[in-house]
């Protein structure tokens, strides 16, 4: 049940990307022949008087057909309702529908979650947690009795508000002193405690104490029934949830020797999705937001196949003043297609892989 209802998020966010460039054609009165979600063998179709409607097989992808792919349409060649002829502002919303169609659902979605379940959000404490420390039992950590557990509440009187600048503040007041005497205010299950550490000196002359730190964080639920307030919560939620996926593939690029391998595939996705659903349904609204995010961005990218390279064709031609030949914009388009198939094979097989263990 669970594989199925991310099966189902994936294919309901496809139908969302196809259906926003289906809208924007039908707005502005361009013509369309074909509304398909999914690919291969129809499992369901339907003709209407001017869109065949078709649900197929194969549920990862579909497509809106124009006339203007199909020379026995019956449609004079220079029809200004015929895509080709429209404006290249017009045709240019009709490609990025699609994502705008996917952010504004995701934003939706996050909304909504505030409204019912709630968002998940990191609630800061004060103080710093050690979660561990060096094995090595001569540490400064070891012999001032730091405890793996402990959290540190303060630095020579000084208490640590929560935030994340209260690691940095403890690891400067450590680095900057070694040989000196620091006393910390540290607090254990339920007793407060007072120890002094003398940071060593390192090689590169800074002081060591041998722990690890992190925020003394924990994660709670934020949620809201005024539906003002949950429209501003949605929109912080959204803003994180679009910048961090930026950034990771900018990552990506950027580091791409090092970073290909955490690339998820369809299986990877639905294996998890399938859990998130075990999990919870909040989890399942903040999975869907996070996918539908991903499609907008891989989608806007200027790569052949996808809504961005599309887009750059429409750049190149807006510059030139007349489009690419036709026989150079399909040879782009099925190379990179053929790429892209070839990729979306390899993480399946990949991903599947690993999930049974081989």
């Amino acid at each position: 049940m669970s594989i199925l209802a991310a099966i189902a998020v994936l294919a309901i966010l496809i139908c969302v990307h196809e259906l926003g460039h289906f809208l924007a054609v039908r707005v502005q009165g361009i013509r369309v022949s074909q509304f398909s979600l999914g690919f291969g063998p129809a499992l369901w179709s339907y003709q209407g008087k001017e869109v065949q409607y078709a649900v197929r097989a194969i549920p990862l992808g579909g497509y809106v057909g124009f006339p203007d792919d199909d020379p026995e349409s019956g449609i004079p060649n220079d029809d200004p309702d015929l895509l080709r002829n429209r404006p290249i502002g017009d045709r240019a919303l009709v490609i990025s529908a699609g994502v705008l169609a996917n952010l504004l659902f995701a934003y939706l979605v996050l909304t909504t979650q505030v409204l019912t379940v709630g968002i998940p959000q990191l609630v800061y404490q004060p103080g710093v947690r050690v979660p561990q420390i060096a094995l090595d039992t001569s540490t400064v950590a070891q012999r001032a009795g730091l405890q793996a557990g402990d959290v540190i509440l303060g630095v020579d009187g000084q208490t640590l508000a929560p935030g994340k600048e209260a690691v940095n503040r403890v690891v400067q007041a450590i680095q900057s002193r070694p040989n000196q005497t620091i006393r910390l205010q540290i607090q254990r299950q339920n007793q407060v405690l007072k120890l002094t550490v003398v940071p060593e000196l390192t090689a590169n002359g800074q002081g060591r104490i041998g722990v690890q730190l992190q925020d003394n964080v924990s994660v709670g639920n934020r949620h809201s029934r005024n539906p003002f307030e949950a429209i501003g919560l949605g929109a912080q939620e959204f803003h994180r949830l679009l910048t961090n996926t930026v950034q990771g593939y900018w990552e990506l690029v950027q580091h791409f020797q090092e970073t290909a391998n955490q690339v998820a595939g369809p299986v990877a996705i639905v294996a998890m999705g399938a859990g998130l659903v075990r999990s919870s349904w909040g989890s399942l609204l903040q999975f869907s937001a996070l996918i539908s995010i991903n499609l907008a961005v891989i989608n806007i990218l200027p790569l052949p196949a996808l809504d961005g390279g599309q887009l750059v064709f429409l750049g190149i031609e807006a510059l030139r003043g007349r489009p690419l030949p036709a026989r150079v914009q399909e040879s782009v388009m099925q190379t990179g297609l053929l790429l892209l198939l070839g990729l979306g094979v390899f993480l399946i097989i990949r991903d599947t892989v690993r999930l049974v263990g081989l």
